[in-house]
């Protein structure tokens, strides 16, 4: 029996997901929750189980495309036999009319349910449905008679049905331009990416063979020749698209700065006695498995600094009008990435040591870089930090993680002249920079706040007397 997958709500009502990379083709047997995708999210890139054991015979979606939550993501031959005790095929359901859309789809755990509506995009697939899907898995071509709405040899060579619109060629909006800019016509192309789609290694490929690039005179988009051979070397300008962690960033950030009254605060303190701090637990043998950073430092005292002052650990209800203070700190990380800014948090920060939260840290990083931020892992921050200082820079105005009353950016650590003990001596100095919502935290709370890191960080043995 085939068996479609479509892609669920991965969490918090998202509509829809990028695959990022296919981990299985045509052909490939899965087992049971066997990992076949990774799919970017809003929020974060998710590793996507298959629901079914079997043999994969169509993937309905290539890398970098994007799918709506219920739409179709990959079809799997389960070998489910009818009553008869026949097993189905692709082609068994589709000359008996059987219809494999009325039974239930598995849910899979943490992903909820599926979709029954919502808009559908346009199939990608033959109208002889799974028989020419099967087909094309097992020669690699499709068929003449699956010519509608695929790319290749057949779909070329198939008459196209009366008063049907051919398909437009596969391929991302970046290449589109970059064919636009050379002059190419894509309908002359056979793309080699997955599923048929075109590369732009195929348009500039396309762009230099006689008789590809060259429209009619007079055409929209039409460029010398010699100015195509220069564009392909460096193309006037590049579009990225708006998606996945970016356009979710970006929506954010202009909400929380349009709708909270930010307000920053920024004090510049001698750190030499928490360097000195960092730099032997570091030295320390026993200790060599925890990374302890300046980070995890400042972690800490805003953890202790935050306990002193609850306002800045809280959330403005405008539904019911309320601020809302939070029993605990759920400490947001805020973590560059290829695709764009995130903030996973550590639940329960203020509960943990300094070589827990040390630990901790380490650990949201590594799967930040590697992509594998989970959405569970961005949401119920309450309040968070910002390291610009490893870009060098010295301070700053962050903008506010949306439901949050605070953010807090260390700024480099520099050697320079300061004054210590009534004279001038090379210390270590770092600047903070504290943005807040004026709306729960008054001008005296954040700078109470952001004075007790400071004096954390001046004096570490002074959190003793904080705690």
């Amino acid at each position: 029996m085939i068996r479609d997958f479509p892609l669920p709500d991965l969490g918090e009502g998202l509509t829809e997901s990028e695959i990022v990379a296919w981990r299985v083709a045509v052909g490939d047997r899965v087992e049971l929750n066997q990992i076949v995708a990774d799919v970017e999210t809003a929020k974060a890139v998710v590793e996507l189980p298959t629901p079914y054991a079997g043999v994969i015979t169509a993937l309905h979606a290539a890398e970098g495309e994007t799918v709506n939550v219920g739409e179709p993501l990959f079809s799997c031959d389960t070998g489910e036999p009818l009553d008869d005790g026949e097993p189905v095929g692709a082609a068994d359901a589709s000359e008996s009319g059987a219809s494999t859309s009325d039974a239930p789809e598995p849910t899979l755990v943490g992903y909820g349910a599926r979709d029954e509506g919502g808009p559908k995009r346009r199939a990608r697939r033959a109208p002889g449905g799974a028989a020419s899907a099967a087909a094309t898995a097992r020669t690699g071509t499709p068929s003449a008679t699956s010519a509608e709405g695929t790319t290749g040899p057949a779909a070329a060579e198939a008459p196209a049905q009366a008063g049907e619109r051919p398909e437009r060629p596969r391929s991302t909006p970046p290449v589109r331009k970059l064919a636009r800019d050379l002059g190419v016509d894509l309908e002359q192309i056979v793309g080699t990416g997955p599923r048929g789609l075109i590369t732009r290694d195929d348009v500039e490929r396309a762009a230099s063979s006689p008789g590809v690039a060259a429209p009619a005179a007079g055409a929209v988009g039409a460029v010398p020749a010699a100015a195509a051979r220069g564009r392909a070397d460096r193309p006037a300008e590049t579009r990225i698209p708006i998606r996945g962690v970016r356009k979710h960033t970006a929506a954010a950030m202009v909400r929380s700065a349009f709708t909270a009254p930010h307000v920053t605060e920024f004090l510049t303190v001698d750190v030499t006695e928490t360097m000195e701090l960092v730099r032997s637990l570091r030295e320390d043998r026993a200790l060599a498995s925890h990374r302890v950073t300046p980070l995890a430092v400042v972690a800490k005292a805003l953890c202790i600094a935050a306990r002193r002052t609850p306002d800045v650990n809280a959330r403005w209800d405008d539904d019911a009008q309320e601020i809302v203070q939070f029993g605990g700190v759920n400490l947001g990380i805020a973590a560059a990435t290829d695709r764009g800014l995130v903030v996973p948090n550590i639940p329960a920060a203020d509960e943990l040591t300094l070589l827990e939260l040390a630990d901790a840290i380490t650990a949201l990083a590594e799967t930040a870089r590697a992509g594998r931020t989970s959405p569970a892992d961005l949401a119920g921050g309450t309040i968070s930090i910002t390291n610009i200082g490893v870009f060098g820079i010295d301070a700053g105005t962050p903008i506010l993680n949306p439901g949050e009353a605070a953010i807090l950016a260390m700024g480099a650590v520099r050697r320079q002249p300061w004054e210590h003990r009534g004279e001038i001596a090379l210390r270590e100095v770092m600047t903070l920079s504290l943005s807040f919502d004026h709306r729960l935290v008054d001008g005296a709370q954040g700078s109470r706040f952001l004075a007790d890191i400071g004096a954390i960080l001046r004096e570490p043995g002074r959190a003793l007397t904080m705690m």
